[in-house]
């Protein structure tokens, strides 16, 4: 729908669509916790008809059910049984033993899952470790920052350095980009900012540690009993799921299936499927004390599933006039990423895609300016590689600066909130990255990107 829709005879209004999903997303919850408890579910619905309604009167109800099919088929039923396989398969592996969550051990936790994230994805990397270092620091009465910066390092940054790592950097991949290019090209701006975060955070941990837990909690699990891990075979379900995402990035078939206008190739039905018999192998042979030892529930994947289908669905017209470039409404921000002699800004590129990969789903934004800078991944790997660089890192690290910047984030919050971890509200945890990760990003632009 958003090919289809032509960007640049659209007006801004049907942004606000979106605008009012995201605004609902941050300030519900704070006015009115209970209704959105309840009725969240509704609420992104009722935005997603808000678009779809007016859609169909303005361009036939033909162009929203296509538009309808395609933002479902084609974007939202892969990301969430991508999310659902993983979210199932590393809620089947639980780290038993006595994890004390002391500074040390949580900055070590954090370096270790920045390091899975660019081999097993951000969201995967995610839910293998979110729940074990949540139970670590069980005894402990400040937890929220331990999970904030584990969104930061864990949830995003982590995953820069490979096309599994990070949906924007598989996209890049599918267009033409080398598998090793980003780890060849941005290593050292992953290495400092993942090492000034762990830096940042052992030092703030420690300060909570020694001088505000005066009172902590029992230690949950007390004694020295020894590290290990149940529910093996997910961790060959999880190398099976890294392989059919792979996979069907490298396998070219010219079958496709046509589906009320939107073509479904057969790599990626071949990947869902896949994807789909891995949830339910994990479910049928895990055995049931490990998702209990886990707290596994649903709750958390059920808020994400319906949360991003009214993201997903009120995103199109917003990414149709992205996708106008300097001729749609949106212009301006098209035009700010162009020198004076025509020539491509590494920074104004950085900060543009992450302002809205902050904001909207990185994946697109990263597209957007894949295409913007001229879309010839030959080009943009060798003459223009400051500015795929500077696209590539936007996307990924600025996906930490909201909750809806990339999927783990409010995947991540939701499971940190069920374990009764009270987390910062939507422009709380704003607060934070504001603070914390655009000083640093403020950095990165005068060393590497002017």
């Amino acid at each position: 729908m958003a090919a289809d829709l032509d960007g640049s005879r659209l007006s801004v209004l049907w942004g606000l669509p979106f605008a009012g999903t995201l605004l609902s997303i941050a300030l519900v919850p704070l006015v009115a916790p209970r209704f959105w408890h309840r009725h969240y579910g509704k609420v992104a619905a009722a935005w997603a008809l808000a678009f779809l309604v007016p859609c169909a009167f303005v361009f036939g109800p033909r162009a929203a059910g296509a538009g309808l099919v395609h933002a479902l088929v084609a974007e939202y039923l892969p990301f969430v049984i991508l999310l659902t396989a993983l979210f199932t398969v590393a809620g089947g592996i639980h780290i038993r033993g006595n994890l004390h969550g002391s500074p040390g051990l949580n900055t070590a936790m954090l370096g270790v899952g920045a390091v899975l994230a660019s081999f097993m994805g951000t969201t995967g990397a995610s839910m293998l470790l979110i729940r074990p270092l949540i139970r670590a620091n069980g005894h402990r009465r400040h937890v929220a920052h331990v999970v904030v910066f584990f969104i930061f390092i864990v949830g995003n940054a982590g995953g820069a350095l490979t096309p599994l790592g990070d949906p924007p950097l598989f996209l890049g991949f599918l267009k033409g980009v080398d598998f090793f290019w980003t780890v060849r090209h941005i290593f050292a701006q992953t290495l400092f900012l993942v090492g000034a975060l762990l830096a940042i955070f052992f030092a703030l941990d420690s300060w909570y540690c020694h001088r505000r837990e005066a009172a902590t909690r029992p230690d949950p699990a007390p004694g020295t009993r020894r590290i290990g891990f149940d529910g093996k075979v997910n961790v060959a379900l999880l190398g099976v799921a890294v392989v059919l995402v792979l996979a069907s990035g490298l396998w070219k078939s010219p079958v496709a299936f046509d589906v009320a206008g939107t073509p479904v190739g057969l790599p990626a039905i071949v990947r869902d499927a896949g994807l789909v018999g891995v949830t339910l192998l994990s479910l049928w042979l895990t055995p049931r004390k490990v998702y209990q030892d886990n707290q596994f529930g649903w709750a958390p994947m059920q808020e994400v599933a319906k949360l991003f289908a009214g993201i997903f669905l009120t995103i199109i017209p917003v990414i149709a006039m992205l996708k106008a470039g300097a001729h749609g409404p949106f212009g301006p921000v098209v035009s700010a990423v162009t020198r004076a002699d025509g020539t491509p800004d590494p920074a104004m590129y950085f900060w543009a895609t992450g302002a809205l990969s902050s904001f909207l789903d990185n994946a697109p934004t990263y597209l957007v300016f894949f295409n913007t800078a001229g879309g010839d991944a030959a080009m943009l790997m060798t003459t223009l590689a400051p500015t795929l660089a500077a696209i590539s890192a936007g996307a990924v690290f600025m996906g930490a600066n909201t909750y809806i910047g990339n999927a783990p984030n409010l995947m991540v919050r939701a499971i940190a909130e069920d374990r009764g971890v009270k987390m910062p509200s939507f422009f709380g945890y704003m607060l934070w990255s504001g603070g914390i990760l655009v000083p640093l990003f403020v950095v990165m632009t005068f060393i590497w990107f002017r």
